[in-house]
């Protein structure tokens, strides 16, 4: 039964962030486009490998490219949700862990370990995901709100932001709003953050309604490889 766990660990967030070399950012590509624009498990899983080995590669030449640490850490969490395997799922968190720690005060390992934490325990309820990964909401919350601050005002920290707290707390629209309203005014520099500036304003029409259950569901859709079946 636990071979077969699996903690729903979203991060695409991060994939083509800061990517000086070409080699890099394709890899980032190719995972961004597994987590968003791929609809069959099987296919997200070829790219998932695909990019984990070249990935591997790549850190054999530079072991502390922190930008390959952070594309295997994502790599390591689509892979636990899309093979189940808990190996996988705790490897992605020790990973983020240890780059958040190295720099705290970088956004991006900060709104990954918001999304491991938030989306394991939406996924397989708080006893489960506390019992066999260390998951906790209130962990995740934590890391979100240091990563909005930290993220100087872009749109994929408070896009995903928004996603995040949809899904944590239903109840707390007013807080989703305003973090999908920060998104839209927000700088996007990137792909990806035009990627999650367009997915917090799918949000806002339910938002705008009070409906913090619909957001919360749609939120689901959403977050990275949330539509893959």
């Amino acid at each position: 039964m636990i071979a077969r766990f699996t903690s729903r660990i979203a991060t695409a967030f991060l994939l083509s962030i800061a990517m000086p070399l070409s080699a890099q950012a394709a890899v980032g590509d190719r995972l961004m486009a597994a987590a968003f624009s791929t609809g069959s498990k099987d296919a997200a899983l070829a790219v998932v490998n695909a990019s984990l080995a070249e990935i591997a590669a790549a850190l054999k030449r530079d072991p502390a490219d922190r930008d390959l640490r952070l594309q295997q850490a994502i790599g390591l969490g689509y892979r636990a949700k899309l093979t189940r395997s808990i190996g996988d799922a705790k490897a992605a968190r020790d990973q983020f862990t240890a780059l958040a720690r190295e720099d705290p005060n970088d956004p991006q390992p900060l709104i990954a370990l918001a999304s491991w934490h938030i989306e394991t325990v939406a996924d397989v309820g708080a006893l489960v995901a506390g019992a066999l990964l260390g998951a906790k909401r209130e962990d995740g919350l934590g890391y979100m709100l240091r990563a909005v601050r930290a993220g100087g005002g872009r749109a994929l920290f408070t896009g995903f932001a928004a996603l995040l707290n949809a899904r944590a707390r239903p109840s707390d629209v007013a807080d989703t709003r305003k973090l999908a309203e920060a998104a839209a005014k927000g700088a996007a520099p990137t792909p990806l953050d035009r990627e999650m500036q367009k997915r917090a304003a799918r949000l806002l029409p339910a938002l705008q309604a009070g409906d913090g259950k619909a957001a919360a569901k749609l939120a689901a859709t959403l977050l990275p490889l949330g539509a893959v079946q």
